[in-house]
């Protein structure tokens, strides 16, 4: 079976790609190819990790008035053909999210090759709304997406795909929790605070955390791990208070199955794949959904969490160091709690994301 994977541009879209196409290979014996653009993660990201990649002009869907906007149809049909080729050696074409995933799914429904969309988030995309009438099967994470989705649509809860690395934790936590605590510069015996904002940070949470670290300066038991974004790595360790508690900063970290082994509270923005990755590693979480995000759908994302147990939603405009310092002092005191919310975060969780969306399309390529 040759498959055709489409989308990109954050590290959020492509993790999950390559959890994807890692399945199909081991588990169907498929031959995956990768389609993307030069600018996003996918160009690096794919190739490293031993697939075929190709890469077209896509654009973004912009909703306003431009010279980008009036340009985007033109360079769509031009990707549309670029495409055909690619689409025409597959048997399945499969669509991650993301603008790069319209021209190849248009592709596919042009040239009759059976189209899988997975949509990431609560709030479905633009591009995965305007593809899934096209659709064989929309593969969905949160069960709340389909009712957003026109009603024709044939949907599958599967979950998002995770990292082989984060999925370790689950049965290695212990020895990963050995392995953070040298790699990382923390100390055994203490509660850990897990800050972070995604790969590419978020200055107001980590401002935010500043404030409440100032304010939990004589909790010996506690100490705080800061991953900042490399952007805002500078900015923040400078602007840290001084004093006893132990704070580790950094501006990336690669391998983030070690502060998920070692975290007993994270504090996080609430992008899909942060969402999939903490719940599948059962870690407690505060969330602040970034504002800006299109449709809400961070908050969606958040809301669906709180409402499985697992996680306590805090809205960027409320959020303040003192605020954040009472909701870490409230859940880390109560360790009942913080153990149910762990529970009810493994509960909702699918670490078997990768095999079941692979089953998905594999079932599509049948169909053909």
């Amino acid at each position: 079976m040759n498959v055709l994977v489409s989308g990109g541009g954050t590290a959020g879209h492509v993790f999950p790609a390559l959890a994807l196409a890692h399945r199909l290979v081991e588990d169907h014996g498929a031959q995956v190819r990768f389609v993307g653009t030069t600018s996003g993660q996918e160009a690096r990201l794919v190739p490293e990790a031993g697939f075929a990649f190709d890469a077209v002009d896509a654009r973004p869907l912009r909703r306003d008035l431009s010279l980008e906007t009036l340009a985007a149809p033109i360079a769509a049909v031009r990707s549309i053909s670029a495409c055909r080729p690619l689409v025409e050696r597959a048997d399945v074409v499969v669509g991650m999210g993301g603008y790069v995933s319209v021209p190849v799914g248009l592709a596919a429904a042009r040239a009759r090759r059976p189209l899988v969309l997975h949509e990431q988030n609560a709030v479905p995309g633009l591009a995965n709304r305007l593809l899934s009438r096209r659709a064989h099967t929309v593969a969905l994470t949160f069960a709340e997406a389909a009712a957003k989705l026109p009603r024709r649509a044939h949907t599958a809860v599967t979950g998002n795909p995770v990292r082989a690395s984060v999925l370790r934790v689950i049965d290695e936590r212990e020895a990963l929790v050995k392995e953070a605590l040298e790699e990382l510069d923390l100390e055994p015996g203490h509660r850990t605070l897990v800050v972070f904002g995604g790969s590419q940070g978020a200055l107001h949470v980590n401002l935010v955390a500043v404030d409440a670290i100032a304010r939990l300066q004589e909790r010996e038991d506690l100490q705080v791990l800061m991953l900042t974004g490399t952007a805002h790595e500078r900015r923040v360790a400078e602007a840290l208070p001084p004093g006893p508690l132990r704070v580790r900063v950094r501006g990336f970290l690669e391998r983030m199955e070690l502060a998920y082994a070692v975290a007993d509270l994270v504090v996080a923005r609430a992008g899909a794949t942060s969402c999939a990755e903490l719940s599948i590693c059962g870690v407690p979480s505060v969330l602040v959904p970034y504002p800006h995000a299109t449709g809400r759908h961070q908050e969606a994302n958040a809301r669906a969490l709180e409402r499985a147990g697992g996680a306590r939603v805090v809205m960027d405009d409320a959020l303040s160091g003192r605020s954040l310092a009472a909701t870490v002092v409230e859940l880390l005191d109560e360790s009942d709690r913080l153990a149910s919310m762990a529970d009810r975060m493994r509960s909702w969780s699918r670490p078997d994301a990768a095999s079941a969306l692979a089953a998905v399309v594999r079932e599509a390529g049948g169909a053909r």
